[in-house]
């Protein structure tokens, strides 16, 4: 005789049931929002609005200058960084960069630091140099002194940058891989060009021009250059594009700072919109000044 099987019963469970969560105090507030009548709701407009005036009036980012300067070496860069608002401390990376400045520099216009200038592929010390050095003048709220700051140049900064990323991937004076190498310098790029543009004073970061050809019109275009897409999303990050210009004449050669686009230069100003002539004389401080800025010094050391 066969016996049934015996029929296992199903074990039906229902999830606990969980709480309603308590609204945030975001949405408190905007639940409160939509419950104010028309004329309430128009004196909140009247007071964000107000707020947000306030808030720009004591934004002291908003009258500090920030730069772009980009050029040929031999341009005029670094004098035309001297003319900025005093006291003008530069961290020299271009070797013999500051050597046409040794006036201003007696005359404590300008600090030059020049550790910076040699860095030796194999045994590199000089960005890490740079960093700690930078880092300590925050915080001893050094930049608050100084008038402008001038990171020059971008260039040989850039390539300090590679020699500290290749000597910690155990590669020092090798050839840069791309993925490896290339995208940890542009963030270490970006992340301190940032830190600067956040400094209580002026900033000035030169660089140097590539020339691309355009795949639609074949025309060459002279952009900045830097590692990757960090050529289009660094000069987004700053109110000012200059390129130092030079041209030759019968009495010598010509500076001049290229302020808006022209021919194959990406220059750009915000500053200057409806004042600044295309190419204008190089001096920082006469510029401010025809845009309606302070060009108030601070006192020297």
């Amino acid at each position: 005789m066969n016996e049934r099987p015996i029929e296992k019963k199903k074990i039906i469970r229902t999830a606990p049931e969980v709480p309603p969560e308590e609204p945030t105090k975001e949405e408190k507030e905007l639940k409160a929002i939509d419950s104010l009548e028309p004329d309430k709701k128009l004196l909140e407009i009247r007071k964000m609005a107000s707020e947000i005036k306030e808030r720009y009036n004591n934004d002291v980012r908003q009258e500090s200058f920030n730069l772009l300067l980009l050029g040929e070496s031999g341009s005029g860069k670094t004098i035309l960084s001297s003319t900025g608002r005093l006291p003008v401390h530069i961290d020299s990376f271009d070797d013999g960069g500051t050597k046409g400045l040794q006036k201003e520099i007696k005359e404590n216009k300008v600090i030059a630091d020049t550790q910076f200038e040699s860095d030796d592929p194999f045994f590199p010390t000089t960005y890490l140099k740079w960093k700690r050095e930078f880092d300590k003048r925050v915080r001893l709220g050094y930049f608050n002194h100084i008038g402008t700051y001038v990171l020059d140049s971008s260039t040989m900064w850039s390539a300090a940058i590679m020699n500290w990323i290749l000597k910690k991937a155990g590669m020092a004076g090798g050839v840069p891989r791309f993925t490896h190498d290339y995208h940890p310098q542009k963030v270490e790029i970006v992340n301190h060009i940032k830190k600067c543009l956040d400094l209580p004073c002026d900033f000035i970061l030169t660089g140097h021009l590539e020339g691309k050809k355009d795949d639609v019109t074949g025309k060459i275009q002279y952009r900045f250059m830097t590692t990757g897409k960090a050529e289009i999303t660094i000069p987004l990050a700053f109110d000012e594009i200059w390129v130092a210009d030079t041209k030759e004449t019968a009495s010598g050669i010509n500076y001049k700072i290229i302020t808006g686009r022209t021919g194959p230069y990406l220059a750009a100003t915000r500053i200057g919109r409806g004042v600044f002539e295309t190419y204008e004389e190089p001096n920082i401080k006469a510029l401010l000044k025809k845009a309606g800025r302070s060009v108030q010094d601070k006192p020297l050391f």
